[in-house]
């Protein structure tokens, strides 16, 4: 406790000796008093397919802003989080701005490692953000967050496949296990890939039961209550009966490879997604891609809401000039040249009426998913709450454990991670 306390006035007095070498929150940048200045941008997108559009991006902020150079960083999404505790933590080697997952948000800026953003230049036209992207930004509140992208899932599936296996996309999981029967008999392919290495690909089938991981209303945990342990059967019964393949690592490239491939007819996944997918040679003829909801389990069609912030490291020593960058970046001009080269969904209401946005089809697929998502807990231990659902998920998967067991253990370790939880 003392080591957390002192880390954090450490990083506070950063936050202050910052402020005061780079001027007021949300001024302007003056080159000639303080000379260029480089910022550093950890990006956790995808290498290949999203960060050429970002680096050219970069390009054009920095012709808008002389004074100002970035240093762009593609760090590994799975690493992302604790490489940027760990440098926040010593006040060495965080960079000025990261790309935050939303459950990230609140819980770096618990920590004290994030910049409040409140009257900064960084929150331009607030009024123009998605209410339920901006929830994910608040902590105690303030905002330390700018909503960048938001998301949730779906279906990607090969209609070639599904034709000649004469079926349509399964509304819900019984339709799914029948019409695996059929895709397997006339093509000789599985119906879907379920990623098995990650427990965000698990909420949809949470969801889908009526579930949830905590209630943050009566501070209850309710991830061992029948809806998860119902959820972790349907999961388990769908990869006994070789309606799905799964894995235990390496999920994102597998399923991937698979879909990409024309070996799976489905795989459940989102915006972010796309571009990657339709370099496949099962896509070639784009037309051949389609995207439906997940489905449905015994109760509702579920999925989850997820998505990216831009948030400012509490320590930077320039401010001011990540405060313009993100102000840039999270623009509606900005994000809609994102919206078309990626197919990614814009956190501002302005940009849906833009033509390119509102043409794109994958965008107005995932407009209403995203508009009728579940919130995930926006708490700051709400990216903790993802690493013992994984564990116990890949258990049931591979036969380690059964929904009972995997259900009391998750709910057992909830339960010692938020100690004013029942």
């Amino acid at each position: 406790m003392r080591r957390g306390i002192a880390v954090i006035a450490l990083v506070a007095a950063l936050a202050l000796s910052a402020t005061a070498c780079s001027g007021s929150a949300g001024g302007e940048v003056d080159e000639e008093a303080n000379g260029p200045v480089t910022i550093t941008w950890w990006d956790t997108s995808d290498a290949n397919s999203e960060a050429p559009v970002y680096k050219e991006l970069i390009k054009g902020f920095e012709a808008a802003n002389k004074g100002i150079k970035v240093n762009y960083v593609n760090v590994p999404f799975q690493d992302a989080q604790n490489k940027f505790k760990n440098a926040a933590s010593s006040g060495s080697g965080a960079p000025d701005v990261i790309r935050s997952e939303v459950a990230w948000t609140p819980d770096f800026a618990s920590l004290g490692y994030l910049a409040p953003l409140d009257g900064t230049a960084a929150l331009d036209k607030e009024d123009d953000y998605l209410k339920q992207a901006v929830a994910s930004t608040k902590y105690d509140g303030k905002t330390f967050g700018v909503p960048q992208v938001i998301d949730s899932v779906g279906i990607f599936y090969n209609k070639k496949l599904l034709k000649e296996a004469g079926v349509e996309v399964p509304k819900n999981l019984d339709e799914l296990t029948e019409a695996a029967k059929a895709i397997k008999s006339k093509t000789g392919k599985t119906a879907l890939y379920l990623r098995g290495d990650d427990a965000y690909w698990f909420l949809s089938f949470l969801y889908g039961e009526g579930g949830d991981m905590i209630n943050t209303t009566d501070k209850s945990v309710t991830i061992d209550d029948k809806p998860a342990i119902d959820a972790f059967k349907a999961v388990k019964e769908l990869v006994d009966s070789k309606v799905a393949v799964t894995d235990a690592t390496n999920g994102w490239d597998n399923m991937q490879k698979a879909i990409k491939d024309g070996e799976v007819a489905m795989a459940i996944n989102g915006p972010w997604a796309v571009t990657d997918t339709l370099n496949g040679d099962a896509f070639k003829d784009k037309a051949n891609f389609g995207v439906a909801p997940v489905p449905a389990g015994s109760k509702t069609a579920g999925s989850p809401q997820g998505g990216h912030n831009y948030a400012v490291y509490a320590g930077s020593k320039n401010l001011d000039a990540s405060y313009e960058f993100v102000k840039y970046m999270s623009s509606a001009k900005v994000q809609a040249e994102v919206t078309e080269k990626l197919s990614l969904l814009p956190t501002r209401a302005s940009v849906y009426g833009e033509p390119k946005v509102a043409e794109n089809e994958i965008v107005q697929f995932f407009k209403p998913v995203v508009e009728t998502a579940v919130e995930r807990p926006w708490v700051p231990e709400g990216g903790s709450l993802f690493a013992p659902l994984q564990t116990q998920y890949t258990k049931v998967l591979t036969g380690q454990a059964t929904p009972e067991q995997a259900a009391k253990s998750t709910g057992d370790s909830y339960r010692k991670l938020l100690k004013d939880y029942k």
